[in-house]
């Protein structure tokens, strides 16, 4: 019997939920086992065991950007642990923004674009394989499939999106493999440092209310009590354009706080999604009292210069930040405000801007939520130069800290734009190479969960 293993570890484990969601029609018919490799340990012990017993053995991993490196090392890890008889997949939104570079780190597929169609056609090749080779030849044909021949990227297509929401579960109850429910898929605002409008296109798909409340329901009776979301811009449910469709949230509102019952929290509006800021508004925020149980909003905000808000293609300016987070403190919200350091060409000028509405927002009582800027691939601003701190924005930034009023791992997330940065450098260098660190593949690999 073939196996399909998961490296199921942060960063790629609530992607690994919606995917093994997808899969559940055909691990209903059996013919290949699923493991859920939590630790490096097991992940090899179910490799080594695949590999024994003759089994076709396709093991999956999934990341964002600044994961890669970490994941790339458990790889190898794992390849001088058990050097043949099983296959690497990397997907994720890196793998489909850059599936040469990533393949170039020894994966022998990268999965490009959504995975749901992908990997039910993954699973029917598994249960027809016979052995490795003959896993390796029919997964050259699967579309949203790309592998390294000769150099070159060669796929058969990339992967079919997913026409309605409502098609996939979001989650496997039955291995109570929970998770945020997603309710809207893609993005129209295309900002241009998000990799979500470009890896899901820019456009609006939302899953049904009647759908979110049944996963809802499948939460409670598990005898969980907390039931989050997964969206671009919350606000944005049910709207086919910039327009807040207040009607179609409320119903979402009003079926999940049914399914859940007396005992269930809803949480809408705070991570891992958010709210644009001129979508907060008096009536949509009466709304959200009625139902949520969340005190506080997640409001991207960005940035307090006008002209950097406007060449990232944010689509609302300061003014619009400002409003909101008067609003959220009129209705009882707690506003934690987003912001990116470091965008591209962003002048002195513009972060003293930012600065000063940091201290204007907090005395309102909101928090700073502080991220610094990191040259996404797949993104506009993909080949800008990593986010960087001054000293002084630095020393303004740990009196925020100081005070209560930010938070943030934006000094990771320097180095982590950083890092990026020399990896698109070396990729782009013929004479660099992607010769892996042999140091790096001898130590147990350590993944870690990192703020997207």
């Amino acid at each position: 019997m073939a196996r399909l293993v998961l490296s199921y570890r942060s960063p790629g484990r609530y992607a690994f939920n919606v995917l093994v969601g997808a899969l559940a029609g055909e691990l209903a018919q059996g013919g290949f086992e699923l493991t859920l490799a939590r630790t490096p340990r097991d992940l090899e012990a179910a490799v080594r065991a695949g590999v024994a017993a003759g089994e076709p053995t396709l093991v999956v991993w999934s990341f964002y950007s600044p994961s890669l490196a970490e994941c790339a090392q458990e790889q190898r890890w794992l390849r001088e642990r058990v050097p043949g008889g099983w296959l690497a997949l990397a997907g994720g939104v890196h793998a489909t923004a850059e599936p040469l570079e990533t393949l170039r780190e020894g994966f022998d597929f990268v999965a490009i674009g959504e995975g749901e169609a992908t990997i039910v056609a993954i699973a029917r090749e598994l249960r027809r394989a016979r052995d490795v080779q003959a896993l390796a030849s029919a997964l050259e044909r699967v579309r949203g499939l790309a592998q390294l021949v000769a150099g070159r990227v060669e796929s058969a297509g990339r992967g079919e999106p997913v026409a309605e929401l409502d098609t996939h579960a979001p989650f496997d109850p039955s291995r109570r493999l929970f998770g945020p429910i997603e309710i809207t898929r893609g993005c129209i605002y295309a900002c241009k440092f998000c990799q979500t409008p470009f890896l899901a296109k820019a456009r609006f798909r939302h899953r049904s209310p009647a759908n979110i409340a049944h996963w809802a329901g499948e939460i409670a009776r598990a005898g969980l009590r907390d039931v989050r979301f997964v969206s671009p811009t919350s606000l944005s449910y049910g709207s086919p354009d910039e327009s807040v469709n207040l009607a179609a949230v409320e119903e979402l509102l009003a079926r999940v706080r049914e399914a859940l019952g007396a005992h269930g929290r809803m949480f809408f509006g705070t991570f891992p999604s958010e709210v644009r800021p001129e979508h907060v508004t008096p009536q949509a925020l009466q709304l959200l009292a009625r139902f949520v149980d969340n005190d506080n909003l997640v409001i991207g905000g960005q940035s307090g210069s006008e002209r950097v808000l406007a060449a990232s293609h944010r689509g609302h300016d300061v003014e619009a930040i400002e409003r909101a987070v008067r609003t959220c403190a009129e209705h009882g919200f707690k506003a934690n405000v987003d912001f990116l350091l470091g965008l591209p060409g962003e002048e002195p000028e513009d972060i003293a801007a930012t600065l000063a509405l940091v201290e204007r927002l907090t005395a309102l009582g909101a928090k700073a939520h502080a991220h610094t800027f990191m040259p996404l691939p797949g993104t506009p601003f993909r080949k800008a130069a990593a986010g960087a701190v001054d000293a002084g924005t630095r020393e303004r930034l740990e009196s925020f800290e100081g005070a209560g009023h930010l938070f943030g791992a934006w000094r990771k997330q320097a180095e982590i734009a950083l890092e990026l940065e020399q990896r698109r450098a070396a990729s782009a260098d013929p004479r660099a190479g992607n010769a892996p660190d042999a140091r790096a593949a001898s130590a147990i690999p350590q993944v870690h969960a990192r703020e997207p």
